[in-house]
């Protein structure tokens, strides 16, 4: 249930990216306004994300995730009404707010179910945000070349209340290890303050700012760099740019997930070795992109680093839930969602204002941009890599 709950949390994230094309001939919106609208729902997501976490571990994680599913779809449906940048802007910030919520909830409500197996069923919950994606972008597509881009709002929204309503009836919260009493309920800030003094959890953070940042560049961006660099119709830009990343993704991250269970089991802290391998490898993929001529190697790169990102994604979470207890589970991710997000929607800004602005032509400014965005990976990676000595030398 939580697997069809995160696919659709990503296909109505996904949806307006594939239809930037059409915004910018509608509105006249410039490469920068279309930035700031993708950027809007990252900074929104991660401004609500601490909170999201906070309540995680002390409310009800299923009346937290029903809710914030019926607002990011009543949202999304009203995203079809919108006419002005404000209303975009305003939407999408509402649409984060209400997707903040889910992922704290979800992989605390998953890592209390599966403790041995925890990156086994992170990982294979995570493939939910690759398919969605694909989901997301192609059917936003498809809708909008036959009925207008309207329509496709309107149908991811009316899907996610119908899915709201199945979680209400049958999903089960299972029993927490421990309640937290109030004594134990530490206020926000001191919640916050105990999760980064502990070693290693503030540097997995800020690595996922930098790696988010790029896969960022390419949810937001992709579609648009397709459509107008290699000519693709808008169906074929908005389903080929995230499906052949998407795909790989979905393949490496439930295998990631298998494989770093098995040998965590004799190797401390070999979750994050694993990632800051893939994360090392996909900074050369990126490089690619940027720099393809042609479709067939641009597809050929985008599936590389795809595999990258899935092998780096499935253990965002199983790795710094090593480093906290069971009843900060869902604190720590909404903090990791606030530094990880927050970050990562610069990327996607950054590449609208080097696109508008520069010598050369929009797709030159582009291309360089996105190749020049793998460097923050490499950044992630020696993060991480820190984060592992720390923990290490505490062991």
């Amino acid at each position: 249930m939580l697997w069809i709950v995160c696919f659709l949390n990503y296909s109505d994230r996904q949806a307006i990216s594939s239809l930037f094309p059409l915004l910018e001939q509608e509105f006249g919106f410039s490469k920068a306004e279309l930035g700031l609208i993708g950027g809007a729902f990252m900074w929104f997501y991660a401004f609500s994300s601490p909170f999201a976490g906070y309540a995680g571990d002390r409310k009800s994680r299923k009346g937290l995730i029903l809710a914030g599913c019926l607002l990011w779809s009543l949202m999304t449906g009203l995203t079809g009404f919108c006419a002005r940048l404000w209303q975009f802007i305003g939407v999408r910030s509402l649409i984060g707010l209400g997707e903040s919520v889910y992922f704290p909830s979800a992989t605390s409500i998953l890592s209390a179910l599966h403790d041995r197996t925890r990156s086994t069923a992170l990982s294979f919950h995570q493939s939910a945000v690759y398919i969605g994606t694909i989901a997301g972008g192609g059917i936003a597509a498809l809708i909008a070349e036959h009925y207008g881009w309207r329509w496709a709002f309107y149908g991811f929204g009316l899907a996610g209340i119908v899915v709201a309503l199945m979680i209400g009836y049958f999903l089960r919260e299972p029993v927490r290890e421990k309640e937290l009493t109030t004594e134990d309920q530490a206020s926000l800030i001191m919640t916050f303050q105990g999760l980064l003094k502990q070693p290693g959890v503030f540097l997995l953070m800020i690595a996922f700012a930098f790696a988010n940042g790029v896969g960022t560049i390419f949810l937001v961006w992709a579609p648009t760099f397709l459509f107008e660099k290699f000519h693709l119709g808008l169906v074929a830009a908005g389903f080929s740019s995230v499906a052949a990343i998407q795909i790989a993704s979905a393949v490496s991250a439930p295998l990631s997930g298998i494989l770093a269970d098995r040998i965590s089991t004799n190797i401390k802290g070999a979750r994050m070795l694993l990632q800051a391998g893939a994360l090392i490898l996909g900074a050369l993929a990126v490089a690619a992109v940027g720099r393809a001529q042609t479709l067939e190697v641009l597809i050929g790169m985008m599936i590389c680093f795809g595999l990258c990102k899935g092998a780096y994604d499935g253990g965002i979470f199983a790795s710094v839930f090593d480093l906290v207890s069971s009843e900060e589970r869902a604190s720590v991710a909404g903090l990791m969602n606030m530094l990880g997000w927050g970050g990562g929607a610069l990327g996607p800004l950054a590449i609208g204002l080097v696109s508008s602005f520069g010598h050369g032509t929009v797709m030159e400014r582009m291309s360089n941009g996105i190749s020049w965005s793998g460097a923050a990976y490499l950044i992630a990676a020696a993060l991480i890599l820190h984060a592992y000595r720390m923990t290490r030398r505490k062991a």
